[in-house]
């Protein structure tokens, strides 16, 4: 091309309509992947450069999100912000990423930082924050927030069946055999660690097994709280034949516990736990856990945020957890 491409020579050159390559840089796009795709190698091959700054200002738009995470380091938050990147290819939108470390104070700060910044839209990943909080933020910029239930023409939240997703996992292990299971909570504030004590003991009610407290530790899903739990059991002589660590980096700690008192796992304790992370396909043995659709998760977060920005009403297809059976259970 002898000057500067334009939009038209773009919607040639993918053989689509001026206003579908419009439609998918603004984001409002409602096109099969492989258009979008088709788009993007147009705009690639002739060198178009969209003015997105401009588009924004018409629309009073900057074509940036905000996401709120929890722990940047987090294997849990990297799978999740993986679908959140996808989800954004293709739209012309780029995300600014906060962390709010599990601190209702310290997320209303990031989310005030990222309202200062102009940002079209915000995605809190989890956290502490209050429902009526985020409904106040939403008046300012559409919200989508995981680990919630929220409903409203800006701001909407969904989250994962955490207690069918922790029954799952007792009564797979009660099906084994076990009767004695121990359960390394996660801490009492959290509602998704409250909605896995509930599956948790739900499971045990349902197999008529009496509930016993000695049998749960309170844990703070980390890997060092995993293996604390292993040690208080084992210190109190607690009798027990397996163990539900409410997330996998949990249930690392306790493979580690048990590792270095002698204990084999499976054949002396069966061990289940919970997410499903990249890494829990590979440990020795590789862990059965409760699968969560964390990139799933990231995406359909993004995708309902893009619509509410366009004024759309939002219903998300809110992904199932499961079971994933691999080789750190079998029967008693």
């Amino acid at each position: 091309m002898t000057g500067p491409s334009t939009l038209i020579d773009v919607a040639r050159e993918a053989g689509v309509s001026p206003s579908t390559v419009s439609r998918i840089l603004n984001g409002t796009a409602r096109v099969s992947d492989d258009k979008r795709q088709a788009v993007m190698k147009a705009i690639a091959r002739t060198n178009f450069a969209p003015n997105l700054m401009a588009q924004g200002l018409k629309k009073g738009r900057t074509h940036t999100i905000g996401i709120v995470v929890q722990d940047i380091s987090s294997p849990f938050f990297d799978e999740t912000l993986k679908g959140v990147d996808d989800g954004l290819k293709g739209t012309g939108y780029a995300s600014v990423i906060v962390s709010g470390h599990w601190n209702a104070d310290e997320e209303a700060e990031r989310i005030r930082l990222l309202l200062a910044r102009k940002v079209d839209g915000i995605i809190l990943l989890s956290g502490r924050m209050a429902d009526e909080t985020v409904l106040q933020f939403s008046s300012q910029r559409p919200i989508v927030s995981t680990g919630r239930e929220l409903d409203t023409e800006h701001a909407l939240g969904f989250k994962m069946d955490n207690e069918h997703g922790a029954w799952l996992a007792v009564r797979h292990l009660i099906e084994l055999g076990h009767r004695r299971i121990a359960f390394v909570s996660g801490p009492p504030t959290n509602i998704d660690a409250e909605d896995r004590m509930q599956g948790y003991r739900r499971a045990l009610d349902e197999a008529d097994i009496p509930f016993d407290p000695a049998l749960v530790v309170e844990g703070n899903f980390h890997e060092e709280s995993g293996l604390q739990a292993v040690n208080h059991l084992l210190g109190k002589k607690t009798q027990f034949s397996a163990v539900f660590a409410a997330n996998d980096l949990s249930a690392y700690g306790v493979r580690l516990a048990l590792y270095r008192k002698g204990i084999r796992v499976p054949e002396d304790i069966s061990l289940v736990g919970f997410d499903d992370l990249h890494g829990s396909e590979f440990t020795t043995p590789p862990l059965t856990t409760v699968r969560q659709p964390l990139y799933d998760i990231g995406l359909t977060a993004t995708n309902a945020l893009l619509r509410l920005i366009n004024g759309e009403r939002v219903t998300p297809r809110v992904p199932p957890v499961e079971l994933v059976v691999r080789e750190t259970t079998r029967p008693h």
